[in-house]
Parts: structure tokens; C-alpha cells; sequence
């Protein structure tokens, strides 16, 4: 069996609306996420508005859900909202990054907040609190060499762009996006090397087929519209972030859900490949070759989409194309074209059920092989160094005594990285894994604390009560030594 490469980024994955908290803090604005509800696996998280009377409501979070003419988002009384708290890494960085270290990390993936560094978009000074946060961030991580892994947009608009400007689906977002990206290249320049500037902006094509929009063309006109100014977003940072300091390292970053046909029936097939192309090739090929794929036209014809574009956005793709590729993966899903029965309908998570695979209690198929097979199609397709920079095991964990025992998660990521080993051996340039929620976070599915993903335990609820205190989890101490084998050791 082929050994990991030596060199290879072990570490975690987190993002900013689910661990730093202090919403209010320091001059940090409200983003969106601020005004998302905390929900479970039997009810969806809500977002929270002001109508054009001055009436609070709320509409599901999910695709599909839309605001009353002239409501505006807003945070209002009578909701928990988890993000405001969330795990307060904000005041607690340092003894986090500690234990990161205990670990051995190489690497930790982490987002900035938009509305921390310009509160409502559109400031001409950034928040010179919010930088310096950062600032001591990186500085706490390069103490113990762990090399930070930042995204620079993990899906928290400033609440005052997404409600003046409808958010991504507007062009204006384009230039607020690019002052912001361009504070955080020059800021932290010399400090952070590896980017991204998006975190899986073909979730927004994904969705459309799991949650029951597959035909409805309005929809995917404005999905399109947003990947669309996203992707020249992305492409004009890695230009900047070259420029700025030509050590950066730019990377795209994909939702990988691969998908199997379920029977052979031709239709199944070609179904497919289209949920192939639509949910993942579609933008990883514009961030990987710097244009559109060949299928574009396809889809863009069949749902009579016609994107709002200028002639230099074009130029932009092409000359901003990324250096490495990096994905999330929890699991598979299948595809058919006939009428079926025992659909599985959890978070993020909807389809036929497959017969060969278990299913959490999310609903998220356990397909370790999924990750392999994606691995070698993407890097097939690709050629460029890989990072997953998302994986890991959703559960509800016991505290006893100070102590956790989740052989459960072990042995899922034993299973995952056993496939990770299989994929090097088959070519595969695999240059890092980042755990996701490698400390307990908010869901962003469910917005719950109970559905953990961490080797760090923290004591806080579903309604945001418990000591905030960190214990290690027994997955603490095998990756501690995962990482110390360099993976030799499962």
C-alpha cells in the first residue's frame, strides 16, 4: 500500500459563522447567517425577517423559500440564533490552536468573515478590529508551523448587501466581493499562502435537483446568475492573489457528491452523467480550464438560462484559472429516472435509496469508496494537486466523565483515509486532509451542537447553554497518532 506523501497537510476544517461567535463584536457586522434559526433533522433552519410593515416572520433556509416583497432579513426577537455564540472560538483561539497542535496539525482551514473585515460591504476603511483578529490567528497558528488554509467567502453576505442588492444574484456584489478579497490578500500577505476564494458554489446547482427544483427554470436562472458572477469573482482573486505575492496558492473548492446510475437502464445512465456534469463539472471546469465546459449550452438551453455577462468576464476566467483543486465529501448519491419508493430524505440529501450502503441518521449514505471514486475521476479530469479539505462524521457524542468515546468516528475515518491510500497508490496527487469540524461547531445543516463532527468536545447545547469547556474526544488521540505515522498507522 502506498504511503501518504511526505509533506501531506494533515488537519481541520471550520469556517467562521460556525465557530467564532462575537456576532456583535468589535464593530463586526451582521451577515446572513445572523439570521438563521437554529432547526433539527425534523425541521429546517429558518431565516428571519422584518416586512415592509415592520412584522417579524420567517421563511424555510433552505432553496425554494423567498421573502415577502419588501421584507428584509433581520435578526428579531424570540428566535435562537446559534451562529451569535456559536463556539466563541473568536475568544478561545489560542487554547483551540493548542490543541490543534497536541495533534500534530500541518494545515487548518478557516474563513473570514465578510461583514467582520467590512461590517455592511460597502465601507471604504475595512474594520481594523476584525484584521487584527486575523492577524492573531495566523500569527498563533505559524507558532506551532500549522499552515493556515483560508476561505476567503463561506457563505456570510453582509446583511446590508444581501438586502440591498438581493445578494450574489446581482453584478454590484461583483466589485463589493473583489475590495474585500483584495484587504485580504494585501492584509495578510506573507501570513496565509493557500486560498480559496469560494466555498462550493455549485451547491447552488446541487440543491436544485435535491430539493425538488429540477424543472423550474426561474430558479435556475438566478443559480446560474449567481455561479456565474462567483466564478469571475474566483477567477479575477487568483489573478490578485498572484500578483500580490507570487508564493500564493489558489484553489477551487467543490461540494463532491458523486453520483451513482441505479440500474442500467440507458435513461439511468444518461441521467447520471448529467448530474455529473451539472452539480460538478459544471464549475469546476470553468475554475480548472477557464472556460465553460462544452454541456453548458445543454443546460443553459434547457432551462432557458440566459446569463447577464460582459466580454471581459471571459478574459478573466481563462487567465484566472486555479493551482490546486480542493472538495468536501460526506457522501454518494443515486440517480434513476423511474418511479421509486424508499427515497432517503435528510439534510442536503435526497434520492433513491441505496441498497449496498448505510445511512446515518442525517440520512448521509457511509460510502468511503464514494471518496476514492471521486478522487480518481476528478484528478483524471483535473491533473492538479488535491486537497479534501471537508470530511467527517455527523454524530451525537456522550460525555462521561470528561471523556468520549466515538469509536464510531474513528472508524469512519479509518475507512475514508484506507480509500484516500488506495487513490495515491492508483496516481492520485493527494496533498492534504482537513477533518471537517475537527472542533465541535454549528451545524450549518441543522444548526444543531448535538450533531458533532469533532475530536474536541465542546460543552454547549442545542440552545446554546453548557461550560463552553473543551474536552478530547478518544478520536483525539488516533489522529494524534494518524498524523504522527504520517498515516502508516490507521
Amino acid at each position: 500500500m502506498s504511503k501518504f506523501p511526505e509533506n501531506f497537510f494533515w488537519g481541520g476544517a471550520t469556517s467562521s459563522m460556525q465557530i467564532e461567535g462575537a456576532y456583535n463584536i468589535d464593530g463586526k457586522g451582521l451577515s446572513s447567517s445572523d439570521c438563521k434559526t437554529a432547526g433539527s433533522f425534523e425541521k429546517r433552519r429558518q431565516l428571519t425577517y422584518i416586512d415592509k410593515d415592520g412584522n417579524p416572520g420567517a421563511i424555510n433556509s433552505n432553496l425554494g423559500g423567498s421573502l415577502p416583497p419588501g421584507a428584509k432579513l433581520a435578526v428579531v426577537d424570540g428566535y435562537f440564533y446559534p451562529s451569535h455564540e456559536a463556539i466563541d472560538f473568536y475568544h478561545t483561539y489560542k487554547e483551540d490552536i493548542k490543541l490543534f497542535a497536541e495533534m500534530g496539525f500541518k494545515m487548518f482551514r478557516l474563513s473570514i468573515s465578510w461583514p467582520r473585515i467590512y461590517p455592511n460591504g460597502d465601507e471604504e476603511e475595512p474594520n481594523a478590529k476584525g484584521i487584527a483578529f486575523y492577524k492573531d490567528v495566523f500569527r498563533e497558528l505559524h507558532k506551532y508551523n500549522i499552515e493556515p488554509l483560508v476561505t476567503i467567502f463561506h457563505g456570510d453576505v453582509p446583511l446590508y448587501l444581501e438586502n440591498t442588492f438581493g445578494g450574489w444574484t446581482n453584478r454590484k456584489m461583483i466589485d463589493y466581493f473583489m475590495k474585500f478579497a483584495k484587504t485580504c490578500l494585501e492584509e495578510f500577505k506573507g501570513m496565509v499562502k493557500y486560498w480559496l476564494p469560494f466555498n462550493e458554489m455549485n451547491d447552488y446547482l446541487l440543491m436544485l435537483d435535491m430539493f425538488g427544483n429540477i424543472s423550474n427554470k426561474e430558479t435556475h436562472q438566478t443559480s446560474f446568475q449567481m455561479i456565474h458572477n462567483m466564478l469571475v469573482c474566483n477567477a479575477r482573486t487568483v489573478k490578485l492573489a498572484h500578483e500580490i505575492d507570487p508564493e500564493n496558492k489558489v484553489g477551487s473548492m467543490i461540494c463532491g457528491i458523486p453520483n451513482y446510475p441505479s440500474t442500467c437502464d440507458p435513461n439511468d445512465i444518461l441521467e447520471n452523467r448529467y448530474r455529473w456534469e451539472k452539480g460538478i463539472f459544471y464549475t469546476g471546469d470553468a475554475q480548472v480550464f477557464g472556460e465553460y465546459p462544452v454541456f453548458a449550452k445543454r443546460l443553459w438551453d434547457t432551462y432557458d438560462v440566459h446569463l447577464e455577462t460582459q466580454p471581459d468576464d471571459f478574459t478573466d476566467l481563462k487567465q484566472g484559472t486555479v493551482d490546486f483543486y480542493t472538495f468536501s465529501y460526506y457522501m454518494s448519491n443515486l440517480v434513476t429516472t423511474h418511479e421509486i419508493k424508499d427515497i432517503v430524505q435528510g439534510n442536503f440529501a435526497n434520492g433513491a435509496r441505496n441498497p449496498y450502503l448505510n445511512y446515518s441518521e442525517w440520512g448521509w449514505s457511509y460510502d468511503p469508496k464514494g471518496l476514492r471514486y471521486y478522487l480518481e475521476v476528478m484528478y483524471d479530469r483535473y491533473k492538479l494537486p488535491m486537497i479534501i479539505t471537508e470530511n467527517g462524521l455527523g454524530a451525537k457524542d456522550t460525555l462521561v466523565d470528561g471523556k468520549v468515546h466515538d469509536d464510531y468516528r474513528i472508524s469512519y475515518l479509518k475507512d475514508h483515509l484506507h480509500e484516500c491510500k488506495v487513490a495515491i497508490e492508483h496516481g492520485v496527487k493527494l496533498i492534504g486532509y482537513t477533518m471537517w469540524g475537527c472542533i465541535d461547531l454549528v451545524s450549518a445543516s441543522t444548526g444543531e451542537m448535538s450533531k458533532r463532527y469533532g475530536f474536541i468536545y465542546v460543552d454547549r447545547d442545542d440552545q446554546g447553554q453548557g461550560s463552553n469547556k473543551r474536552y478530547k474526544k478518544d478520536s483525539f488521540y488516533w489522529y494524534q497518532h494518524v498524523i504522527d505515522t504520517d498515516g502508516e498507522e490507521l
